[in-house]
């Protein structure tokens, strides 16, 4: 039974923590005057720095939202513990052993708290990959994979690079000997649990520990090697869990956070080697997201570290994306975040779209530092990218791109520049200056007039949906396609019964082999949630999926969550049989696969048909498609 903490134990704990450092951990802090320090409020968003720290007295008081407290308030309100957590993990820094009332002990057993216990299991976790990495000749195809890129084992040991066996149970059965339990995995992410226990959630992948801030590591990022791998995801991270959300975690930034402070310039890099190649060559102020795109709530932590404030200069923010079509797309989702900071934003993109890891690799150190001093200013990477997708010969595409980048140029926050962009952008377009003037004053008009009536569909440029879309824009699923039709069935069953699916169950589906856009958006958020676990009820579980399910899809997913199963349930259980679901599972892998033959088979026809093509393109191309039979002949055999 758990006890209260010795009062005497508590007063110890906040006289030995510094509330200083416990506070630096998290955000920027300059002199303030004699005893106080003074930054950017963690609790709200603010331009100018009210937050306060008075070291001599242990509080702290930000004076634009109000909250105060002590160093155990402030880890109480900053990660979401109880006063007792909070405590134990302020104890635990400083190597303090806490006492406990009414014969009582901590909530875990150990000292510390659950977030604490997770904490030292990915600790533990990270230890298990990196030995296995060095240590084993399994691993040498990992090993293999990093030589290739520029990285040996110093850099290795640098980024706690490892690798997960392909038994799928040595971590388990190393983290239980160190003591951890079933859940404490599970919760963590860092087990699965089937039929017949529990599962490593990694294996024969390179891993990559995820560390948070205070470089505590918090998940896992991993890569697949082998062919075979069953699971056909390039990438899998951790799935959300109590320490883990990804829309809050850069990678790197544990490394780069000093950097970022004393340059006040971040480097936004695509991948986990990105941001490697990136610290090797002398940028030591690159990040990546992990497994999502970048979004206000990194927008919130960077500006903690830059104190992106008004009466400074403008700090830096530095996008580098690939070149092509998705590169840019995500460069223009950050443009949108883009009026949320006073930073100022650039996208550095390399000759021939290459990545800073390959940069690197291929023209050396100076090569990746030129990138990044090369970058254009966000709204010219903006406008340009805008404009490529008309003919600007004609008189047609040169009206079509200039009411195109109209509402761009009428964004920028700073009015007074408006008139000098104008007159470039008017150059690039190839009109008078005035035409490119009245259309900004058009869009002008249009953005008040959508303002005032609640419609943030202000560009004159997005099409109306067609009659097979739904209102959202997303096209209605088409049930007269029977593989449409079991891929509803398949995500009503996930929905309605998720204890019947395991992590394994759905890391094996892609949210591309389902058809229906609609159902690869719901999929996508069933997939980023993850199954439902022990102890979770299934309306907080669907609250979850909920909050991962884009707006346009969320009527799907409540009318998926009721609709009936053309299938006769368990009487006991209520729940569909097993065969069914496993078949429906099965189908939509399967059809996926066959896509993926599809376009392999066309492919070896083009080049067949070329004399120059190269013979050794079409022997990995066979083998490509041996390799997707197999698997599509060991699904079926799944059912038999």
């Amino acid at each position: 039974m758990a006890g209260r903490i010795r009062a005497e134990d508590v007063q110890a704990v906040k006289e030995r923590s510094s509330i200083t450092d416990v506070v630096r951990e998290h955000v920027s802090l300059r002199p303030a005057g004699i005893g106080s320090m003074k930054g950017l409020c963690p609790f709200h968003d603010e331009k100018t720095p009210s937050f306060t720290v008075r070291e001599t007295v242990g509080a702290y008081h930000c004076f634009g939202c109000g909250e105060g407290g002590d160093v155990i308030s402030f880890v109480q309100k900053l990660d979401h513990l109880t006063f007792a957590e909070s405590v134990e993990r302020l104890a635990g820094k400083l190597g303090m052993e806490l006492r406990y009332d009414e014969g009582g002990g901590p909530r875990d057993g150990v000292g510390l708290g659950k977030r604490s216990r997770l904490i030292e299991a990915h600790r533990a976790a990270a230890e298990f990959y990196h030995s296995r990495l060095l240590e084993t000749p399994e691993a040498r195809i990992g090993r293999d994979f990093l030589r290739e890129r520029g990285f040996a084992s110093p850099e290795a040991k640098l980024f706690g690079i490892g690798y997960a066996p392909r038994s799928g149970e040595e971590l388990a059965r190393y983290l239980r000997g160190k003591g951890f339990t079933d859940d404490e995995l599970t919760i963590g992410g860092l087990c699965g649990r089937g039929s017949r226990g529990l599962y490593d959630r990694f294996r024969g992948r390179l891993i990559w520990p995820i560390r948070d801030i205070t470089g505590d590591t918090i998940g896992f990022g991993a890569r697949h090697l082998w062919d075979n791998d069953r699971i056909g995801a390039k990438y899998l991270n951790t799935t959300e869990t109590p320490i883990y959300k990804k829309s809050t975690v850069l990678y790197g930034l544990d490394l780069a956070k000093k950097s970022i402070r004393d340059e006040r310039q971040v480097v936004v890099v695509e991948g986990y080697t990105d941001v490697m190649a990136a610290h090797l060559a002398g940028v030591q102020g690159a990040v990546a997201t992990c497994g999502t795109s970048f979004g206000e709530d990194h927008i919130k932590v960077i500006r903690r570290i830059v104190r992106d404030e008004a009466d400074l200069a403008p700090a830096k923010v530095i996008f580098t994306f690939d070149g092509d079509k998705a590169g840019q797309g995500a460069a223009m989702k950050a443009y949108a975040q883009d009026d949320k900071w006073a930073s100022q934003s650039f996208v550095a993109v390399a000759k021939d779209g290459m990545d800073p890891c390959d940069l690197r690799l291929r023209e050396g150190d100076a090569a990746v530092r030129d990138l990044v001093e090369d970058a254009v200013p966000m709204f010219e990477f903006a406008v340009r990218t805008t404009l490529a997708r008309f003919d600007l010969q004609t008189a047609e595409g040169r009206v079509r791109g200039m009411g195109a980048v109209a509402p761009i140029i009428n964004s920028i926050r700073d009015s007074s520049l408006r008139p000098e962009y104008v007159r470039t952008v008017a150059g690039w377009v190839g009109v008078e200056v005035e035409q490119m003037r009245d259309a900004v004053t058009r869009a002008g008009r249009i953005q008040a007039r959508a303002d005032s009536q609640g419609d943030s569909r202000a560009n004159p440029e997005t099409p109306e949906p067609t009659a097979g879309e739904a209102a959202s824009g997303v096209p209605a699923p088409d049930l007269r396609d029977p593989i449409v039709k079991a891929e509803r069935q398949l995500l009503q069953s996930m929905l309605q019964h998720p204890s019947m699916f395991s992590s394994e169950d759905l890391d094996a589906v892609e949210p591309e082999g389902f058809a229906a856009p609609a159902h690869r958006a719901v999929f996508a958020a069933v997939r980023e949630v993850g199954p439902l676990d022990q102890g979770v009820t299934l309306s907080a579980w669907h609250a979850r999926i909920d909050e991962a399910t884009p707006l346009a899809v969320a009527p799907l997913v409540a009318e998926l969550s009721v609709a009936p199963l053309p299938v006769v349930h368990d009487q006991s259980t209520g729940a569909p049989p097993p065969h069914y679901t496993r078949s429906l599972l099965v189908r939509v892998r399967e059809v996926a696969i066959g896509r993926r033959i599809s376009d392999a088979m066309s492919q070896m026809r083009r080049l067949a048909a070329d004399p120059s093509s190269d013979q050794s393109a079409l022997r990995e191309l066979s083998l490509t498609l041996q390799g997707l039979e197999r698997e599509r002949v060991s699904l079926r055999t799944e059912l038999q």
